[in-house]
């Protein structure tokens, strides 16, 4: 499970172009929207949803009520991922 979060992370500073943020600086719990996390906005979100569509082959719906508590951390996305694929 180790692996896949650093996956995430990593996949989430390249594919938002993240200039002054390391994988290592977002942590498992770290809400990743809003000002008291990483700070990420929507257009960041759809972004984010791409890149998960491409590696991981989820199939995101931007009209469930859960997709917004999936993106919410690694952690959570760690267990859509696993949840999606298992």
């Amino acid at each position: 499970m180790e692996t896949l979060k650093n996956e995430i992370r990593k996949l989430i500073v390249d594919s938002l172009a993240l200039e002054d943020v390391t994988p290592d600086d977002i942590g498992d719990d770290l809400p990743l929207f809003g000002d008291d996390g990483l700070g990420l906005d929507s257009i960041d979100a759809l972004e984010l949803g791409v890149a998960l569509r491409k590696k991981y082959g989820l199939r995101i719906d931007s009209n469930d009520s859960g997709t917004r508590e999936h993106f919410a951390s690694v952690d959570n996305l760690v267990k859509f991922i696993q949840k999606s694929n298992g």
